[in-house]
């Protein structure tokens, strides 16, 4: 299965972002406010990785609601790895399928891997072996 996810530059401000870290099970969840109305996919989006990490994304009207992120066990060590100096504001949806109306869930197959520096600070999904940019 595939899933469309569109990133475009951001229109407005940003809807705030409230962060949560769960010492007992190591995951990072982050509620993100409704912003402005728009249609699109409603659900819950799973990424796993080979090596034990994942994320769970909480989309409703193709509008990202809460991420879940941990990486279990210990991911691979980079130290290079810095945030980076400098983000573009972007708007992420995920638009609904017409084939599949009515999907409340689903698993995605992709190359999923994490990284982090030494102090596990900073973690890097790479969800695909290229990246790409318009």
């Amino acid at each position: 299965m595939s899933l469309v996810v569109r990133v475009e530059p951001r229109k407005g401000a940003a809807p705030k972002a409230k962060y949560r870290w769960d010492a007992d099970t190591e995951i990072l969840t982050v509620h993100i406010a409704k912003g402005a109305a728009q249609s699109g996919l409603t659900g819950g989006v799973e990424l796993e990785g080979q090596d034990g990490s994942w994320l769970l994304l909480d989309i409703e009207d193709g509008a990202l609601r809460s991420i879940e992120v941990a990486v279990w066990p210990d991911v691979r060590s980079n130290p290079a790895l810095v945030p980076p100096a400098e983000c573009d504001e972007v708007m992420v949806t995920v638009p609904a399928r017409a084939s599949q109306p009515g999907i409340a869930a689903m698993e995605v197959s992709a190359a999923v891997r994490a990284e982090a520096d030494p102090k596990e600070e900073v973690i890097h999904f790479v969800l695909h072996q290229r990246r790409t940019r318009r």
